[in-house]
C-alpha cells in the first residue's frame, strides 16, 4: 500500500521525498501547494527534483493561493527559486504536464487501498480544498502528519510557523473536521539538526548527485549558520522520519487550534495538553529520539548521493 505526499518542494522537501523514497514506501502521489515560492516556481522545482533523482511517482498541481488570505512565501529566506544552493543547483527540465492536484488526491481516496496515509510539507490548503469539497472522502484519511505549527513559539513572526501562518483557514478547516491530524512542530524539528560537517560526509560519496546533493544541504544549513547557529533544523525530513519510523516519536493527544486574526498573533497554533480543560482533536509530537531521526535523514541524503 501506497502514501500521499503534499509539499511546497523546498529542499528541505526533496530531503523528505528522499527519506520516504529510500524507506521503501510506495509514494502513490505527490501534490504541490504554493507556500516556499509561488506555486508556478514550486512546480519548476518539482520537474527540476524529478528528472535529477528519477521520480517516477505522479506530481499533481495544487492550489496557488491560501483559502482567504494574500500569498505569502518565504522567498525572503529561501531566495526567488526557493531552494538555496553554495553552488551546484536543480537542473532545468521539461515543465510537469498538468495534473490537478484535487482530482487526484479524491481518485487516490476513493480507489486506493486503505490505509490512506498523507505527509503533509506545507501549508495545508490542498487538504481542506478536499475536505470542504469532498467530506465523504477526507474522512477517509487515516492519518495526517504535517510539518506544521509551534508549541511553544514561531519562526515567521514571533507567533506563527511558516506552515500555519500561510494559510491558517485551511489548518482550521483540516481541526474542524477532525481529519487525524498529527503535528510534527518546530520546537520537535528543531531538536533535529544538520551541520556543515553533515555536507561533507554527504559530498564523501561517489555517486553522480552527491556534489549536487552537498551543495545544496549547505546552501540550506547556512540558513542557520548565517545567523550564528551551530546548523539548520531539519523540519521537513524530521516529520519524514516519524512517519516512516512511528516508534521514534511520542505523540501526546491535545487540543490545537490556530488563531486567525492580529497582525502578530495569526497563524499561532494553540496546543492544550489538559484534559479538563479541552476536548482534545489531534496529537502532537511531543518527544522524539533526535539521534534515530538524524541517521535517518542522512541516511536517505547518503544513499541518494551514492547513485
Amino acid at each position: 500500500m501506497g502514501v500521499w505526499i503534499d509539499t511546497d518542494m523546498g529542499f528541505d522537501d526533496i530531503a523528505a521525498i528522499l527519506v520516504v523514497a529510500h524507506s521503501g514506501m510506495t509514494i502513490d502521489g505527490v501534490s504541490l501547494v504554493m507556500g516556499n515560492a509561488p506555486l508556478d516556481r514550486v512546480r519548476a522545482t518539482a520537474a527540476s527534483a524529478a528528472a535529477a533523482f528519477s521520480w517516477d511517482f505522479p506530481i499533481h498541481s495544487g492550489r496557488a493561493m491560501p483559502v482567504l488570505c494574500r500569498l505569502e512565501t518565504a522567498q525572503v529566506i529561501l531566495g526567488d527559486s526557493g531552494i538555496r544552493s553554495i553552488g551546484r543547483i536543480l537542473p532545468a527540465a521539461p515543465p510537469l504536464a498538468h495534473s490537478d492536484a484535487f482530482a487526484a488526491m479524491c481518485a487516490w481516496l476513493e480507489t486506493a487501498e486503505e490505509p490512506h496515509r498523507i505527509l503533509a510539507l506545507g501549508p495545508l490548503t490542498n487538504i481542506a480544498a478536499v475536505t470542504l469539497a469532498r467530506p465523504d472522502l477526507a474522512a477517509k484519511i487515516s492519518e495526517l502528519t504535517w510539518m506544521g505549527g509551534g508549541v511553544t513559539s514561531g519562526n515567521h513572526n514571533a507567533s506563527a510557523e511558516f506552515n500555519a501562518f500561510a494559510d491558517p483557514e485551511a489548518l482550521a478547516i483540516v481541526l474542524a473536521h477532525g481529519l487525524p491530524l498529527r503535528m510534527v512542530d518546530l520546537d520537535i524539528c528543531r531538536k533535529v539538526r544538520a551541520t556543515m560537517e553533515d555536507v561533507e560526509s554527504v559530498r564523501l560519496n561517489d555517486g553522480r548527485h552527491a556534489g549536487l546533493l552537498a551543495d545544496l544541504l549547505a546552501g540550506y544549513v547556512a540558513i542557520g549558520t548565517s545567523r550564528g547557529r551551530s546548523g539548520m533544523a531539519l523540519y521537513d525530513p524530521t516529520a519524514a522520519a516519524i512517519f516512516v519510523a512511528p516508534d521514534i516519536a511520542v505523540f501526546q493527544r491535545a487540543r490545537i487550534d490556530v488563531e486567525l486574526e492580529g497582525r502578530y498573533t495569526r497563524g499561532r497554533t494553540i496546543v492544550e495538553t489538559r484534559p479538563s480543560h479541552a476536548v482534545f482533536n489531534a496529537h502532537y509530537a511531543a518527544e522524539i529520539d533526535a539521534d534515530m531521526a538524524r541517521a535517518a535523514i542522512l541516511g536517505a541524503l547518503s544513499k541518494e548521493a551514492s547513485r
